[in-house]
């Protein structure tokens, strides 16, 4: 059995992504590990070259910043990376998301389980979304609980939408879920870097109009707008520790949390006490022994 990873990146180092973290992470379980790597301002090439592993293989790319629909150009990305993964299983992660080394055994075991079942065309992960600082995760409807990571290849499986997850076609895949989370950290920098980023990442899927009316030209990002929020009480995967500790940002739980909807409160209310998410999207179907 072959694990290939795969992933694609630009301006890391200008926007703070801990794309480093991300590769290592999941690198002793694979065996290559597959890279787009788009033509950028700053050493994001460079800084992977430094990782010094032979299992990574980079595909430079050119990221057409005309499309800037649905946030098309990630899938593409992904999709570049994921035509060069040559493997039974190939494990997703984006430049802002680390897997914990306590799950690396799990995860390799849900693979030797279903590699010869055809049934399974992938397997479906929990996400710890990190929002202002690393002692917080999401815990509103915003946030996603749950998406494909890890996909069987030669199955005409291709990245959906703007990247988030996979389809085959127009349908959604049959997964099976495995007991490991992936650690998202894409909404915890500094607020001059998150606001740097979201000014340039909002540009895949709006107009400049858009961009300027609702991200706006301030400095800073005001994390604010969080939703519900809840104090994560685990450990940090280890590759993340050194970054976990040099943050030098100030974040005010309380005080975000006053602007948090009447709407989005009483719908977290509801999923407190009944278990269920109303109206919860989900691109994949759970199979069902």
């Amino acid at each position: 059995m072959k694990v290939v990873g795969f992933s694609f990146v630009r301006n890391a180092i200008k926007y703070d992504y801990p794309f480093l973290e991300s590769v290592s992470s999941i690198l002793p379980i694979c065996d290559e590990f597959v890279i787009a790597v788009g033509k950028s301002e700053d050493d994001t090439l460079e800084r992977l070259d430094s990782l010094g592993s032979p299992k990574i293989k980079i595909i430079e790319t050119v990221w057409d910043d005309s499309r800037r629909t649905g946030g098309e150009v990630l899938a593409q990305q992904t999709n570049i990376a994921l035509s060069h993964v040559k493997g039974d299983w190939a494990f997703y992660l984006q430049a802002d998301e680390v897997v914990h080394e306590d799950d690396l055994p799990t995860i390799l075991e849900a693979m030797n389980t279903h590699h010869t079942d055809n049934r399974v065309e992938g397997l479906l992960f929990s996400f710890n979304h990190f929002y202002g600082s690393y002692q917080y995760v999401g815990a509103s409807r915003r946030w996603y609980r749950k998406e494909i990571r890890v996909v069987k290849t030669g199955t005409g499986v291709r990245s959906w939408g703007d990247a988030q997850g996979f389809r085959i076609g127009e349908r959604k895949l049959h997964v099976k879920p495995v007991d490991a989370t992936i650690y998202h950290y894409g909404w915890v920098k500094s607020p001059e870097k998150q606001q740097a980023k979201q000014r340039s990442f909002n540009k895949l899927w709006h107009p400049d109009e858009w961009v300027e009316r609702y991200v706006g030209r301030s400095a800073t990002y005001d994390y604010a707008n969080s939703g519900r929020l809840l104090l994560f009480t685990g450990t940090h995967p280890a590759v993340m520790r050194e970054r976990v500790a040099s943050q030098n940002w100030k974040f005010d739980y309380d005080r975000a949390r006053k602007r948090e909807p009447f709407k989005e409160r009483a719908l977290d209310l509801i999923e407190n006490l009944t278990g269920t998410r109303i109206g919860e999207y989900k691109n994949y179907e759970v199979i069902r022994d």
